[in-house]
């Protein structure tokens, strides 16, 4: 049965879904672009603080289903420009243990909602 994740402390959707679904044991997030859960407006000084605060909207969800980062076993990253994956692969890095980071892939894409420089989306299982 799917149950509906959802936080003040991550952004609110802007569409018809949901911050994250829970099937079972296992939450699928939504992408999550850098958006202040409270004022709704973008995050704005380029990739880095984007994915700092796309990093931080994910542990909010993570947060509301019970879990952690270390629960996170899939990612995907959208990147506007790959030239950027340095500095985003830095930041996220940040948030996993080089051990048992969860599998990933990475993609340069045309666009991204509100033209954003970069989104995030995790699956992870208790």
């Amino acid at each position: 049965m799917k149950k509906i994740i959802h936080t003040p402390k991550a952004p609110a959707p802007i569409g018809p879904y949901s911050q994250a679904t829970m099937v079972g044991d296992v939450l699928y997030t939504s992408g999550q672009i850098a958006l202040d859960p409270i004022t709704g407006n973008l995050i704005e000084g380029g990739v880095e603080e984007e994915t700092k605060q796309v990093m931080k909207n994910l542990e909010a969800v993570l947060e509301a289903a019970g879990m952690t980062f270390e629960n996170v076993f899939k990612t995907t990253i959208f990147l506007k420009d790959m030239h950027q994956f340095s500095q985003v692969n830095a930041i996220y890095g940040s948030y996993f243990n080089d051990e048992t980071a969860p599998a990933r892939e990475t993609v340069e894409v045309a666009n991204l909602p509100k033209f954003v420089n970069v989104e995030i989306s995790m699956m992870a299982a208790k």
